[in-house]
């Protein structure tokens, strides 16, 4: 489904922010996106297969069901499709609307700024089609097939719901994701690297939870440095912990037995200098390890609707991912 609708609504929620700095050179020094581009085994000029990269009648990618020129430089991501027209009722106008399974997108614009709304459905499987599909559209020449040799970098931006793993954080409050944490195994099957203090803060959660041992081994990433700076009054920060299931995987017990009962108290005990777990979801990780890797910049903010700790569940949690919403969206659109 493709059309062009108008929203009515105002955008009052543009607001003036510091100028972000000014970003390293992208084409040298081990992080380079050069570097990151090398991981692959398609060089700039080398063709992508049809059976690699697909493209529909229509040019658009297979997935998102979306053109090069349908989608924004800042792209909101949700879980739920529904909630894609709760985000973009609030836009100045909608230009774009595409929908192709449970991948909904909506681009248009707040005042000036472009904005792409995206579902991404539940769980990193799914977060795996999102970026790699959302970088193509970006970095990737349709026409020839080929990388682009111009790199564009992408601002990516998840709002979602989430469970607290601390009773200092209460239902219907808000957490900045610091780091993904991922214990769902996804960014295993691609090369990546990580720095010193991830490999330290990630050999202690090992030595403590001992997921290792029976599950994947688990993985971490932080989130962009760059857009976490503007979220931060109103805003718990913490380490997000992405989990490969809603039930067994986060704890939860129905008809059956978990194999590993005391995973929430070791995720709440867990501690690294001044670092601890905040809340686990089922994408976070996800989206901060492949936009490392891709070279974007990433952010995940939660809406607690569940303690697990005090075992409180949000009397009204549309109420609360609304306010979200609309705080997340006056700090974007000055981005």
């Amino acid at each position: 489904m493709r059309s062009r609708a108008d929203s009515n609504c105002c955008g009052s929620f543009c607001r003036a922010l510091p100028n972000r700095s000014a970003t390293e050179p992208l084409w040298s020094g081990k992080n380079s996106i050069f570097g990151l581009i090398s991981l692959t085994t398609t060089s700039f000029m080398q063709q992508i297969a049809e059976s690699e990269l697909i493209i529909n009648k229509r040019g658009a990618i297979y997935h998102l069901d979306l053109r090069p020129e349908e989608l924004a430089g800042t792209i909101i991501t949700v879980g739920d499709p529904d909630r894609v027209h709760t985000v973009s009722k609030h836009l100045d106008r909608v230009e774009i609307k595409t929908q192709h399974r449970e991948f909904v997108t909506h681009t248009g614009y707040i005042s000036k700024k472009k904005i792409s709304v995206v579902s991404t459905g539940i769980g990193t499987d799914n977060i795996d089609i999102v970026l790699n599909e959302l970088d193509a559209l970006a970095n990737i020449d349709f026409e020839t097939r080929s990388i682009k040799k111009d790199f564009t970098r992408l601002d990516i931006i998840r709002i979602g719901t989430a469970g607290s793993l601390q009773s200092s954080i209460p239902v219907d409050s808000f957490v900045v994701s610091t780091h993904g944490l991922g214990i769902d195994n996804l960014l295993n099957f691609y090369r990546h690297e990580q720095n010193e203090e991830e490999k330290q803060l990630l050999h202690s959660f090992v030595t403590l939870t001992q997921l290792h041992n029976r599950f994947s081994y688990p993985y971490i990433n932080s989130a962009s440095a760059s857009l976490i700076k503007h979220f931060v009054e109103g805003y718990h920060q913490g380490i997000t912990v992405t989990c490969p299931g809603f039930y067994g995987p986060q704890g939860r017990i129905l008809r059956l037995g978990l194999s590993n009962p005391n995973l929430i108290d070791r995720l709440t005990q867990f501690s690294f200098g001044n670092h601890r777990i905040a809340n686990f979801e089922m994408e976070t990780a996800g989206i901060y390890g492949l936009g490392k890797i891709l070279g974007h910049h990433c952010l995940s903010i939660s809406a607690i609707v569940a303690n697990r700790i005090t075992k409180q569940f949000s009397k009204d949690g549309n109420a609360t991912v609304e306010k979200l919403i609309e705080k997340t969206l006056g700090i974007v659109c000055g981005l």
